[in-house]
C-alpha cells in the first residue's frame, strides 16, 4: 500500500474512534431520554377533547394499523423441510393482524416556547450536576439550532399503548 494510502486509512480509523467514543455516551443518554419520554408520556391523562394550556397542547388518538406476520427467513426453511406444513403455516401467515395503537400527540403552541429552567429541570432530575446541565444544555440548543433549520418544527407523538388482535374475515 502507498504511504499515501497508509496516511488515509490511519485517518479513516482514528475518525471511527473518535465517532464510536462520542456514540457511547451520546448512545446511553439517548436510552434514558427515550425511557424517560415513554414514562412521562404514559403518565399524562388527558380528557377526550385533548388539553390546551398556556404553552402546551396534548391528545391523545387511538388508531389501527395493520401489521402483516413476519419471521420469513426460518418460515421458508420450514417450508422446504415440511411443505406440507409449509402451506398450512404460510395460510396462517397471511391473515393479517391489527395493532390497535396509542399516541400522545404534543407540541407548543403557537408562539410558545420553553423556557432553559424547563430543560434544566430535566437535565437535573436524570442525574447531571448543575453545572454539567448547564454546559449540556448549551451544547445540546445549539445543535437543535442547527437541525431545526434543516427541518420544520412540526407536532410529535409518542406510542403510549397498543394491542393486537386477529382482524375477522367477512
Amino acid at each position: 500500500m502507498a504511504k499515501e494510502d497508509l496516511e488515509n486509512l490511519e485517518r479513516q480509523i482514528i475518525e471511527l474512534v473518535a465517532i464510536d467514543r462520542l456514540y457511547i455516551p451520546s448512545s446511553s443518554f439517548d436510552g434514558k431520554l427515550k425511557r424517560r419520554r415513554k414514562k412521562v408520556a404514559e403518565s399524562i391523562e388527558t380528557s377526550k377533547k385533548g388539553f390546551e394550556g398556556e404553552r402546551t397542547y396534548a391528545r391523545i388518538e387511538e388508531e389501527d394499523k395493520k401489521k402483516a406476520k413476519d419471521m420469513r427467513a426460518g418460515i421458508e426453511e420450514f417450508c422446504k423441510d415440511f411443505p406440507k406444513y409449509g402451506r398450512i403455516l404460510n395460510a396462517m401467515i397471511e391473515k393479517e393482524r391489527v395493532k390497535r395503537e396509542r399516541h400522545l400527540y404534543f407540541g407548543m403552541l403557537e408562539g410558545r416556547r420553553l423556557a432553559t429552567e424547563d430543560y434544566m429541570y430535566v437535565l437535573k432530575d436524570m442525574g447531571l450536576s448543575p453545572a454539567i446541565a448547564e454546559e449540556y444544555y448549551d451544547v445540546a440548543m445549539e445543535i437543535s439550532r442547527n437541525l431545526v433549520k434543516k427541518r420544520e418544527e412540526k407536532e410529535r407523538s409518542v406510542l403510549i399503548g397498543g394491542k393486537e388482535y386477529e382482524e375477522e374475515e367477512d
